[in-house]
Formats: structure tokens, C-alpha cells, sequence
């Protein structure tokens, strides 16, 4: 993804806020500066009023202060440690980190690092490297029924919890068909689906070399394993996809290609196909009624490849 496709990824200054004041404020600043212009004489020029909205009752200093979240040291702080959780936290949780990345006021996040559990991939963005390889992978934790087995570690903890919480409730049992896969996976992946469907009808399931959310590590497909683990086709409208479309969000995971959301996603429904952007994150998405990455971030919809 490049910058001149999502420009709040390129470095600027900060934002300033515009501060919206309350209705009877307004009123009242508009009768004090009416009053003053009667008693000028003709011509003159009324001085400045030095009250200013941060002053005035009912307005949270704190909230014209702090113009950008990326200037203070926690933010700065959590950033370099490398805790996504922590960045979050300290942009004040999932909700208040989503708004700001939305309202283009965050210019230390960018949504195109693929190291970042918010890395949004999509058919307008690309995976930067093209042939990056995510850190820390490791054993998927569930029953694996591809040798596609690597998965990054935080999302691999994620789903080991989540498969237990499954099976505990009586759901049943899923398995791990694939998560991460490579470039050159991906290329051998998308040459089989385009060869067998043709590229229009493939590109509904199966994403470019270098477009791909597995490339990440962060997303994983996972099966119905009740009576033996069936293919991902068969996972929608079973008790465990029921269960993962209710209970993901609990443990960090979206559904990321939903019913419905085509025409932003590109892609065709998959139930199977999760998305781990960590337990804040997660949470905001679910309790904000979003259905997709491109919305939760206010980015445009991503249905087509540019070329």
C-alpha cells in the first residue's frame, strides 16, 4: 500500500481540532460580540475578545490540548516497545484508537505495516515488502489439515483460547486449514484457482500474489472438525461457524469477509476466513455493528485491483 492511496499514512503536521461549542455558548458569544459593535462608534474596530473556546464553560481544556494523540509519551512509548495492545490503550482503547485513525488524526499509525495487528490488506493494498515474511511464527495450536501450519504467535494463543472456548460450550470442534502462507505460496495458490475458474471468478475467492491477508500471518481459515474436519466450503451454517460469528470478537478475531460486504471487500462470503486484530480492536469492531475493515477504518471500498 502506498501512501499516495491512503494519505493519512504520509507524514504531516499535526491536526488542529475544531472544537464545537454547545448551542447556548454560541448564542451567548454571538449577543456578547453584537452588544460590543453598539456601543463602537461608527468605523471603529471592535477589539479581540480575549475569552477563547477553551475557556469558556463547558469545554475541556484537555480536549483542545491534545491535537495529536501521536505527541504523547505513552503513545510514543508503547509504538516503540512494539505492543500493539499498549499503542492502543494508550490512544485511550479500541474505540477512541479507531477514531482517530479514521479522522486522519494519528500520523505515527500507518495501516499499511504488516508487522501491526491493524494492517489493513486489501485489493488497493498491497503487503509492503512484497515478499515479507511476519516475525515470531510459529505451530498452529488447533488440528492442522494443510501443511499451510505457521501462524503468528500472538493469534496463535488467541485461537488456541478461542478453540477451547468452542469446544467447552458444546459447539463442537475446528481445526486450522491454513494460515499464513507466502508470496510464493500465494502465487502457486492463485495460478491453481485462476487456471481452474478463470481470473474473474477466481478473484472472488483467492487474492493476488502480495494481496493476500495470509501473508500476514494474522489470518487463518478454520473447519468444522466435529465428525472428522471437512473443507472450508462446508464450514458456514454448521454449529462452529455459528459459534465463531457470535464468539470471535471475544478472542481478537473478525470475521473478515462477511455476507453482504462484496461490493467493499471483493471477495465472496467466507465464514471460514478470520482475522485477528487483537482483543481491543476486536471489540470496537464488534460493539461499533461494523462488517468490515474498510469501514471500521473509514477507508474507501476496495472491490477491484487498480490494474
Amino acid at each position: 500500500m502506498s501512501d499516495a492511496r491512503h494519505p493519512r499514512h504520509a507524514s504531516r503536521p499535526p491536526r488542529v481540532l475544531a472544537v464545537a461549542l454547545p448551542i447556548g455558548l454560541a448564542v451567548t458569544a454571538l449577543g456578547a460580540l453584537w452588544a460590543l459593535a453598539d456601543v463602537l462608534p461608527a468605523g471603529d474596530v471592535a477589539p479581540p475578545v480575549p475569552m477563547v473556546a477553551a475557556q469558556l464553560p463547558g469545554v475541556d481544556r484537555a480536549t483542545v490540548d491534545a491535537v495529536d494523540p501521536c505527541a504523547e509519551p505513552a503513545v510514543t512509548d508503547a509504538l516503540a516497545s512494539g505492543d500493539d495492545e499498549a499503542v492502543i490503550a494508550a490512544f485511550g482503547g479500541g474505540e477512541a484508537f479507531r477514531d482517530a485513525v479514521a479522522a486522519d488524526n494519528a500520523p505515527c499509525i500507518s495501516l499499511a505495516d504488516p508487522e501491526r495487528r491493524w494492517v489493513v490488506v486489501n485489493k488497493a493494498s498491497a503487503v509492503v515488502p512484497a515478499e515479507f515474511e511476519p516475525a515470531g511464527l510459529i505451530e498452529g495450536p488447533i488440528r492442522m489439515t494443510t501443511p499451510s501450519h505457521l501462524i503468528r504467535e500472538d493469534a496463535a494463543t488467541a485461537l488456541g483460547a478461542m478453540a477451547g472456548a468452542l469446544e467447552a460450550s458444546g459447539a463442537g470442534t475446528i481445526g486450522m486449514n491454513n494460515a499464513y502462507r507466502s508470496y510464493q505460496l500465494q502465487v502457486s495458490n492463485y495460478v491453481g484457482q485462476v487456471s481452474s475458474q478463470g481470473r474473474e471468478a477466481a478473484e472472488l475467492g483467492s487474492a493476488r500474489p502480495g494481496f493476500s491477508e495470509h501473508q500476514t500471518g494474522l489470518a487463518v481459515d478454520v473447519v468444522a472438525c466435529g465428525g472428522g474436519c471437512g473443507p472450508i466450503g462446508a464450514f458456514g451454517g454448521t454449529p462452529e461457524s455459528e459459534w465463531v460469528s457470535e464468539h470471535a470478537w471475544e478472542h481478537g478475531f473478525i470475521v473478515r469477509y462477511e455476507s453482504g460486504a462484496t461490493g467493499t471487500t471483493g471477495y465472496e462470503p467466507e465464514p471460514w476466513h478470520l482475522r485477528y486484530v487483537g482483543p481491543a480492536l476486536a471489540s470496537a469492531y464488534h460493539e461499533g455493528g461494523f462488517h468490515t475493515l474498510e469501514e471500521f477504518f473509514g477507508l474507501p471500498a476496495a472491490p477491484d485491483y487498480a490494474h
